[in-house]
């Protein structure tokens, strides 16, 4: 229902709020960092943390356009053309690099029109920051060259990856490619970035368990689990965010039946009393009754899938830990009650807001906005300082770090603000859009439904449908249709489209024969690396590893 009077005039004044903490950190940010990666708000100044790409600026970029500063957006489009070169001997984080630098720079790419740029004759089939996006996805190709076609976790952006690397990755790391590098292949007609995603996706869901569960860590030489521990969380998140938001971007009826497979057994394994616990994956017995604040973004995703009453109550129960600490600690010990030791600590993460702000999309339920609300008092009064915004080291006492992670600007502040403004163009419900004419014929672009990549960068779906390559591919399409009609009579056909859904030169291709050649060939090497090291977010608590337990220290 309707959320009701007397809430607008909150959401207003609240609105107002997020958007003076965002130019309160964006501002320090530029005066004191740029063009590190990272303001440090303690010691007023920047370090590089994921590269050297200026990465508060390409992260913030959409958030400037969120909150209506075309202007800001403008100028930060010039100064990256300008400034970002991803030719630099520097060791990145595949998964990393991914989500935050190609997800924003194509985000960016597909708001630039919207953002009163000049953009050019064929976009958004070309473009500066198209180009930059896709320049920044080719220095990642060379990790997925393993015989699995699942990827290594850090690539060195100049000369490949590292003889020494080690093998073991985070499903996260593997799983988290397709909204990205679909969408740059749709867009640039390269059919090489989708299917090396499809394939990495695919490897995991070969390698699940009898259970149907997938562990925390595996060989991508090997394809060895090498931390077995199931959940929903740290070290696993994206990839089951990634099937649905895959899934819906696509049209993929095989990455959403993928997804709701490992619901079911997820539910039956994990889930008890609307917590979801870590279990082994091969028996289902559990490893760790831990709440981990990276899983409060699965709430959001029921959502998603329309399964809205389970998530309500998932999130209140999350609610209830924020209303604890003022914040999610990084691990909370469900049986306990309590934090778990040298895990205390709630580094401005986005997650719980995320789900608050899909829920309220399908509820109108004012506990979301109350949620909203606490955040802001919270991060205001907890972790406000002269420079900007630092991590809370620890919630019990409200110690700081002198960081401010870029996902702060990309997500938190951007999720906060997209729950108390009803009516940004983000939430567009197809009444508005634009018509743009492209050299591939007309398409509609901005009339909603925005996909956000797991950093928060929104990609509008329609704009894969801009730039179909061939004339020919037409003509595919048309005999796939008769095909499948002819069959239709049929036991059991299914019909399969070919994975680039509109890119002619890969529809002769379907099986993505190109990512494979390269691949059969990186020997595994033993690594100097920590065996368990997943740059994406480190899971550092008790790990099964083949069997054993191991702590932190190992």
């Amino acid at each position: 229902g309707a959320a009701g009077p007397g809430l607008s005039a909150p959401c207003l004044c609240r609105r107002e709020r997020v958007r003076a903490m965002f130019y309160h950190a964006y501002e320090h940010y530029l005066e004191s960092a740029f063009p590190y990666d990272e303001l440090r708000p303690l010691t007023c100044d920047g370090q590089d943390t994921w590269g050297s790409f200026s990465l508060t600026l390409i992260d913030a970029l959409d958030t400037l356009l969120i909150l209506g500063n075309v202007s800001e957006f403008q100028r930060v489009v010039n100064v990256l053309q300008e400034g970002v070169d991803f030719d630099i001997d520097v060791n990145a984080s595949v998964f990393e690099t991914n989500i935050r630098v190609v997800g924003g720079l194509l985000s960016a790419h597909l708001l630039s029109r919207k953002a009163g740029l000049e953009v050019e004759a064929g976009w958004p089939c070309s473009g500066p920051l198209l180009r930059m996006a896709e320049e920044a996805a080719r220095k990642l190709l060379p990790a997925f060259q393993t015989p699995t076609g699942m990827p290594y976790g850090t690539v060195n952006l100049l000369h490949g990856v590292n003889p020494g690397e080690t093998p073991v990755t985070c499903t996260a790391g593997i799983g988290t490619f397709i909204v990205e590098f679909a969408t740059l292949s749709h867009l640039t007609g390269d059919p090489v970035f989708e299917d090396v995603a499809r394939k990495a996706l695919k490897a995991l869901w070969k390698n699940r368990s009898d259970i149907g569960l997938v562990g925390n860590h595996i060989d991508v030489i090997t394809a060895k689990w090498v931390a077995q521990d199931a959940g929903i969380g740290a070290g696993v998140d994206s990839y089951f965010e990634y099937l649905v938001k895959g899934a819906i971007l696509l049209q993929d009826k095989e990455l959403m039946s993928m997804f709701l497979d490992y619901n079911k057994a997820i539910k039956n394994y994990t889930k008890f009393d609307d917590w979801y616990l870590w279990v082994q994956m091969y028996k289902g017995t559990v490893s760790m009754p831990v709440f981990q604040s990276l899983e409060a973004y699965w709430p959001g995703l029921q959502s998603l899938i329309g399964d809205v009453d389970n998530a309500m109550r998932t999130f209140l129960n999350y609610y209830t830990v924020w209303k604890q600490f003022g914040g999610l600690p990084e691990f909370y010990n469900i049986p306990q009650g309590y934090t778990v030791d040298k895990r205390e600590g709630y580094p401005l993460r986005p997650e719980l807001i995320e789900s608050a702000m899909y829920l309220y999309r399908a509820t109108r339920d004012p506990t979301l906005l109350e949620l909203g609300r606490d955040a802001v008092e919270s991060i205001e009064k907890i972790s406000k300082v002269d420079c900007g915004f630092a991590t809370i080291k620890d919630l019990r006492d409200h110690r700081l770090d002198n960081r401010m992670e870029s996902f702060f600007l990309a997500e938190t502040i951007k999720y906060l603000y997209l729950l108390f403004d009803p009516d940004n163009f983000i939430h567009n419900d197809g009444s508005d859009f634009d018509v743009v004419v492209t050299p591939y014929g007309e398409c509609v672009l901005s009339a909603g439904g925005y996909i956000f990549n797991t950093e928060a960068h929104p990609i509008d779906p329609a704009a894969l449908h801009c730039c179909r390559r061939h004339k020919q591919e037409q003509w595919e399409v048309e005999d796939l249709m008769r095909e499948f009609y002819s069959r239709k009579k049929t036991k059991k056909f299914t019909f399969k489209k070919a994975p680039d859904h509109g890119e002619g030169e890969n529809a002769k291709n379907p099986e993505g024969a190109s990512s494979e050649k390269a691949g059969e060939k990186r020997n595994s090497k033993k690594s100097s690396h920590s065996l368990l090291s997943c740059p994406s977010q480190s899971f550092n608590s008790k790990l099964a590893v083949l069997g054993q337990v191991f702590l932190d220290n190992t």
